[in-house]
């Protein structure tokens, strides 16, 4: 059965990329173009992936759970931008040493 018209994209070919990896209806558009001209079928592809096992989505859903290994979220001290010790301005460059 077409999943996508504009691109002659079938099911078969959906599961395929998502077999090899393509978890997402963006990934798919990367691999195949469905999805890209009308936006019609988006629905369709997201229905063909459902909520299987992908690894790329396992590793998100860990980093958004907090508590996990994997939640690289951390807090700023109040004042700071995150990754940014106080007291530097972000795009200004560090006098050199001498």
């Amino acid at each position: 059965m077409y999943v996508c018209s504009c691109f002659g994209i079938t099911e078969k070919q959906v599961k395929e990329h998502a077999d090899a990896g393509a978890c997402t209806p963006r990934q798919i558009a990367s691999a195949c173009k469905a999805g890209t001209d009308c936006g019609g079928c988006v629905r369709a592809i997201q229905a063909v992936l459902g909520r299987g096992t992908c690894p790329r989505r396992e590793l998100l859903d860990r980093k958004r759970t907090p508590g996990t290994a994997a939640d690289t979220t951390t807090e700023a001290a109040p004042g700071t931008a995150q990754g940014i010790a106080p007291g530097v301005a972000p795009g200004i460059p560090l006098p050199d040493a001498a």
